[in-house]
């Protein structure tokens, strides 16, 4: 088995050590190629020569974002020629929130995570998953506009100045954005299929798949009912209320969590929706802030990619 191993050296929870013995572990089951990201976007190109090489898998060891990144280098959009050869992919958890893997059931820890994917392999365990694509790339579990790209948007400059993406950080910073959009009117619509139009919406989360993120070790849930074999989820607030919202965040940490509210529009299997807004408004992709948009269009692609994991 030919394998890559992509590590992003910059990720919050990567360190020369593990990764060392990330490779020592891979090089005892495959024929190993290890390479670090030196710039953004480079997971992307290493994982498209990855697949024009015809390797067998790619590990990718850090954030989200990286992952992210990598599967968009390799995986065709739907319209695009498709490739003749496409990787497995595979992940050891290097970043923050890692709610990719965690969704997908690779433990967290990354030692332990590199034992369990050996495991896996040896097991022949593919999980073949949906994926959701927001106009022109790919998202792995979660894409939003408004208030949570607010967030990612500090978050990103904050990690550009050399401050960690942790989660008191991202409550913080959640709060802020809160009350500094609590001023602005709705300007958001959705439009999903079968459905009225959802107007006087404040911010909107799509997913690919629950939980929606985790705050430390506590998950998030916005839409119970959205998994990776299904289509995408729609969570969108229609006030910014303190007291509505308060009570909307409650049912999003519980374990049992159902959320629902007059406030609050809410469907878990929905084969796309697009988002307008009467100004640009913030769009994020997996945890990363993409830039600022009047229209996107978001698309459920089932049975698309083969990942290593845990089956559900």
């Amino acid at each position: 088995m030919r394998t890559l191993l992509i590590v992003n050296p910059n990720a919050t929870s990567t360190t020369r050590s593990t990764r060392d013995l990330l490779a020592h572990a891979l090089e005892s089951r495959t024929e190993l190629t290890v390479r670090q990201t030196e710039r953004r976007g480079h997971a992307a190109e290493l994982a498209a020569w990855a697949a024009d090489s015809r390797m067998d898998l790619i590990v990718v060891h850090g954030g989200d974002g990286t992952v992210n990144e990598t599967i968009n280098g390799f995986l065709p959009l739907p319209g695009q020629p498709r490739r003749e050869w496409l990787p497995r992919l595979g992940i050891i958890p290097g970043g923050s929130a890692n709610v990719f893997a965690r969704s997908l059931g690779i433990e967290p820890d990354p030692v332990t995570a590199a034992n369990q994917l050996i495991d896996l392999l040896a097991d022949s365990a593919d999980r073949r998953i949906g994926l959701g694509v927001a106009d022109d790339r790919w998202f792995c579990f979660s894409a939003g506009v408004g208030l949570d790209a607010d967030v990612c948007e500090v978050i990103d400059a904050k990690r550009a100045k050399g401050k960690s993406a942790t989660p008191a950080r991202y409550l913080r910073t959640t709060v802020q954005q809160f009350f500094r959009a609590k001023r602005r009117a709705p300007q958001v619509t959705l439009d999903i299929p079968g459905h009225e139009p959802v107007t006087n919406v404040h911010y909107a989360f799509v997913t690919n798949a629950s939980p929606w993120t985790y705050l430390d070790n506590t998950p998030v849930i916005t839409n119970p009912g959205t998994t990776f074999e299904s289509g995408l989820g729609v969570f969108a607030m229609r006030t910014m209320g303190v007291l509505p919202t308060l009570m909307v965040a409650r049912q999003l940490l519980s374990a049992d969590a159902e959320p629902k509210g007059h406030t609050l529009f809410r469907e878990d299997d929905v084969p796309g929706v697009t988002v307008t807004a009467e100004e640009p408004i913030g769009l994020q992709i997996d945890g990363d802030f993409i830039g600022r948009r009047n229209m996107v269009n978001f698309t459920a692609v089932p049975d698309i990619l083969d990942v290593v994991a845990p089956k559900p």
